[in-house]
């Protein structure tokens, strides 16, 4: 579950593809080799392969560090030393270091070498073997490229490179290692003695008979594959080959043959079934506002005020009643704001992602982008003109007539992000606990703690601030002093019916997004179509709006004027079938066989939901809140 390890990025957000290598940060530019210079290979913690034939076990606890004593890998000389790794990067849980492997620029081409011989113990056989039953899969980094499997998409043809290779196979009754790789790094000659680095394919083999080293080494020879001995201590001898490769592909594009779409038909018809749910609703909303409310309008104005008697019906009986505070409403405010953050955050990180700046070598730069925002955005950005986080909360705590506006600053910059960081914290707690390498070190979280207090706590303040002295949002129509009575609802207008009822049309949107989101949060899969994830987070971010306001207007005709907290639950209700289809993912395709495990995902799944709560309840209500003010400022009230 260390995949999971970080902020999670799955809320609902989502544009077509666009090029990968189109721009790049600082510190991803192209490298240059000359001839017989040193080409660094790194390694990374493993990870489930999800190529393999059981889907059942694509997640499985286990401390997966490469260089744990009991998988017994090669170590440079002066031990392993740790790579400088991204925030983001650390949070997802890699743990990258250097390793052994001697690779100059076209040198030594084709030559087979040992790298070590190591013995292991039958207990550590066991360790290995059950990983190898789990279709573990080993991670390499060559300047920035993930070392990879060439293989056949069986629907298209295509060829890609499937990132990572197996630890070992277990087609037979006992699993076997793999002790031998062959290494082709594939090379871009950019000019004349200068060489990139565009490709790193490995195929593992294992190679048993005779493991000592006897000075004579052919990688070709056919031999038995290498078992180890669960009874006895195992011999084993890691060799490799290194082959260079020219390639026509250029630097800019080298990640193509990584980022391979399997059936794009899939994203295409949940964009088309997005597209046509979004387009019947918002004709329902055209016809309502356009017809039925134009015509209620028309008749309430022509009715002659100078006459003693005035008769409303409808949704102009609770003219009175509609702007009246809430209950609760400073959480509503605080819950708007922070909806607010984050519907900011993931606003401006999928803008990256498009343009090409969150480059896939720049590991990790996706989450720390989105934590990054999440902390600037508590206040505000001026150069937009656009407020959040503590603004909005601010002048929505303000229009409902609320006045402890200090409390609600304070509250709204520190209850989310405590929620957030409590969970964190104990999940990583559970990872501690069970030894894992995926666990965040503590100066890390040290260090997201400090970006709240030191960033994100100030301009949520700054923007309280400033949305308190521009103060609410005026009302067209005065509140009555006594409140009127509220008659009996039809069923389909319960709080919890309508929320469950109003979910489905969003989460209908996105739900086919919503199991490659999945399965990269919990199943170790890259995901990096941005541009469908774009389209479909715009068509869930309409349907949410066009939704809230139908069933607000509903309410309204039914002489329902609470209808604030209604509005923030029906737009949030996507979030509940978001969890129902979490539990039934978690049923259908993974095996969690560890309460660590267990906990991990809930904890995770949670937090997806929450954000999605935020975020599309944040949508509904203001979209309803528009649409009210707009209903009772057209037409004329005595």
């Amino acid at each position: 579950m260390k995949e999971c390890q970080g902020f999670l990025l799955g809320i609902l957000l989502l544009l077509p593809v666009v090029s990968v290598g189109a721009f790049y940060l600082p510190g991803t530019a192209p490298r240059n080799f000359e001839q017989g210079e040193q080409v660094d290979l790194l390694v990374n913690a493993l990870t489930p392969m999800l190529s393999g034939k059981d889907d059942s076990k694509l997640v499985r606890y286990s401390d997966n560090d490469y260089y744990n004593p009991a998988f017994h890998f090669c170590q440079p000389e002066g031990g392993p030393k740790s790579q400088p790794e991204s925030l983001g990067s650390i949070l997802f849980g890699d743990r990258i270091f250097n390793s052994p492997y001697d690779m100059k620029m076209l040198e030594e081409n084709g030559t087979c070498r040992t790298l070590c011989t190591k013995q292991v113990p039958p207990q550590d056989a066991k360790f290995i073997n059950d990983r190898i039953r789990e279709d573990y899969a080993i991670n390499w980094l060559v300047d920035g490229l993930p070392a990879a499997e060439m293989k056949k998409d069986l629907k298209t043809g295509d060829i890609f490179y499937d990132m990572g290779f197996n630890l070992g196979d277990d087609d037979t009754e006992t699993p076997y290692l793999n002790n031998h790789y062959d290494i082709v790094l594939r090379y871009h000659e950019r000019d004349p003695g200068i060489y990139r680095v565009v490709g790193v394919l490995v195929w593992p083999f294992s190679r048993g008979g005779p493991q000592e080293d006897t000075g004579r080494l052919d990688c070709d020879a056919q031999v038995q594959p290498l078992l180890l001995s669960e009874t006895e201590t195992t011999t084993v001898r890691y060799t490799y080959r290194v082959t260079w490769d020219e390639s026509d592909t250029p630097w800019a594009t080298r990640w193509d043959n990584y980022l391979h779409i399997f059936d794009p038909r899939i994203h295409w018809f949940s964009i088309i079934n997005s597209i046509v749910i979004v387009v019947f609703l918002c004709v329902m909303v055209a016809i309502i506002l356009m017809r039925t409310v134009s015509r209620d309008i028309s008749r309430y104005n022509a009715i002659d005020l100078s006459e003693d008697v005035q008769e409303d019906w409808g949704w102009k009986l609770v003219h009175g009643e509609v702007f009246r505070t809430p209950r609760l409403p400073m959480l509503l405010a605080v819950m708007v704001g922070n909806g607010a953050q984050l519907c900011a955050m993931c606003s401006v990180t999928l803008v990256f992602a498009l343009l090409g700046f969150l480059s896939p070598s720049n590991r990790g730069s996706l989450a720390t982008v989105m934590i990054v925002c999440w902390s600037f955005f508590g206040g505000q950005v001026t150069t937009l003109y656009y407020r959040f986080g503590g603004y909005y909360s601010s002048r929505v705590y303000a229009s409902l007539g609320g006045v402890n506006r200090r409390k609600n600053a304070f509250v709204t910059a520190t209850v989310l992000p405590t929620l957030v960081f409590i969970i964190i914290f104990l999940l990583n707690f559970f990872l501690i606990v069970a030894g894992s390498s995926g666990a965040v070190p503590f100066t890390t979280m040290l260090l997201i703690v400090l970006l709240w207090f030191g960033i994100s706590a100030p301009l949520s303040a700054i923007g309280s601030y400033i949305g308190s002295r521009q103060g609410g949002v005026s009302h067209p129509v005065r509140v009555n002093q006594i409140p009127r009575q509220i008659p009996p609802k039809p069923r389909y207008l319960q709080p919890w019916f309508s929320t469950i009822l109003a979910g489905i049309l969003p989460f209908g949107a996105a739900f086919v997004e919503l199991y490659f989101i999945m399965s990269s949060l919990f199943a170790s899969r890259a995901y990096y179509a941005f541009g469908f994830l774009t389209l479909t987070a715009g068509v869930v971010a309409l349907t949410t709006g066009t939704v809230a306001m139908l069933f607000t207007y509903f309410i309204l005709c039914a002489e329902e004027y609470r209808w604030h907290w209604r509005a923030f639950m029906t737009g949030g209700g996507s979030a509940l079938w978001i969890l129902l289809y979490g539990l039934f993912y978690w049923a259908s395709r993974l095996s969690l066989d560890s309460f660590t495990s267990v906990a991990l995902y809930l904890g995770y799944l949670f937090l997806l939901c929450l954000f999605d709560f935020l975020i599309t309840g944040t949508i509904g209500f203001l979209a309803s809140y528009w649409i009210v003010r707009r209903l009772y400022s057209a037409i004329r009230v005595d």
